[in-house]
């Protein structure tokens, strides 16, 4: 029984990278929380206005885009992996290549479709602005995946860009852009020092450095003018202007850089390093989020979002756990190759 069901269900698990999407449905929940509170009288319950349908529709709307953009980028790289991570799905044929593309395919029409009903029920002044968010996110994890991973630079902000259009899409009206521009700047930062760790190629330069960094300063500065620029000036830079809650979002990511830091010295080796600190950079994102809600919604609302930080960790360990137990469950038999008189002694024994 538990053969047949990881023959079928493991492979499909690993190729989207499953454990990991509760760091987006983190995000995204965060955002709605964050404009729920934004559009709701301070002695109003919020327990009042969260709806169920809301919660499932854009827990489906991340489900599809994350699975979507894992996906798409083995089926992308399918080739590559034969020689250099032939324990995929793919490469290792666990999984067939039309299963791959009928996977990719209906996780993008799951978020087009969530996101098309989201907006057609949104109370916003911009209805139709999710679905566009949506598409628009799907189209820069596509660019990613087909080339913005060679482009370096390119490639690490587009990956800060893609968890920067995710998170608003339950709210793109929201001027608190505190907690997409953290996003934004954990990502491409997070994943500008794992990728110089683990000395992937083409290797990370001075000016690769310059150009992240730079990109996430314009980025920054781009998105709170232009949202302060909108039509209520003053209401937008009320909400913009620095507040005692932007504190604990903060003081997440100094501990994070102490953490990172911890990470390095701690590691056997830069490459290793740089994959512990991607996954807990990765896992880190639920913490900023519940930073957020705490602060600005309230702390019960922020412990409760938190709440999905271990269910995220117990999932990536239990896909370990799970992955070796069927490989020691297919342990290979031996058969002994016939005996040639004509040909001397038996030879060694094969594999079947």
């Amino acid at each position: 029984m538990l053969p047949a069901l990881s023959q079928r269900l493991l492979p499909a698990l690993q190729l989207t990278r499953m454990a990991l999407v509760f760091t987006a449905i983190s995000n995204s929940l965060c955002t709605y929380l964050l404009a729920l509170r934004h559009n709701t009288p301070e002695d109003t319950s919020l327990l009042l206005h969260i709806h169920p349908r809301d919660i499932i529709l854009i827990t489906m709307i991340s489900i599809g885009l994350y699975g979507f953009g894992m996906s798409l980028n083995d089926i992308i790289d399918r080739r590559r992996d034969r020689q250099l991570a032939a324990h995929r799905p793919l490469p290792s044929g666990r999984i067939a290549l039309h299963t791959a593309y009928f996977i990719c395919i209906s996780l993008a029409l799951l978020a087009l479709v969530a996101s098309a009903i989201y907006s057609h029920l949104s109370r916003s002044d911009f209805p139709w602005m999710s679905l566009a968010l949506t598409i628009w996110t799907g189209f820069l994890i596509a660019f990613y995946d087909l080339a913005g991973k060679y482009l370096v630079a390119t490639g690490l902000l587009t990956l800060g860009l893609i968890r920067f259009f995710h998170a608003v899409i339950p709210a793109p009206n929201l001027p608190l852009l505190w907690h997409p521009l953290l996003l934004l700047t954990h990502v491409t930062v997070l994943s500008a020092i794992a990728y110089g760790w683990e000395q992937k190629r083409p290797a990370l330069t001075r000016l690769h450095w310059f150009a992240v960094i730079g990109g996430v300063g314009v980025i920054d500065i781009l998105s709170v003018t232009i949202a302060g620029l909108q039509a209520d000036v003053q209401v937008h830079l009320s909400v913009l202007w620095p507040k005692p809650a932007l504190a604990l979002p903060l003081a997440a990511a100094l501990a994070f850089a102490l953490l990172a830091w911890h990470i390095r010295r701690r590691g056997p080796s830069p490459r290793e390093a740089g994959q512990a600190l991607m996954l807990t950079g990765l896992l880190w994102l639920i913490v900023y989020d519940s930073a957020f809600v705490a602060g600005y919604v309230g702390p019960l609302y922020g412990m409760a979002l938190l709440g999905l930080l271990p269910v995220s960790y117990v999932a990536v360990q239990l896909m370990r756990w799970w992955s070796k137990l069927i490989l020691l469950s297919q342990q290979p038999t031996f058969q002994r190759q016939r005996r040639d008189t004509q040909s001397g002694p038996p030879g060694p024994l094969h594999l079947r």
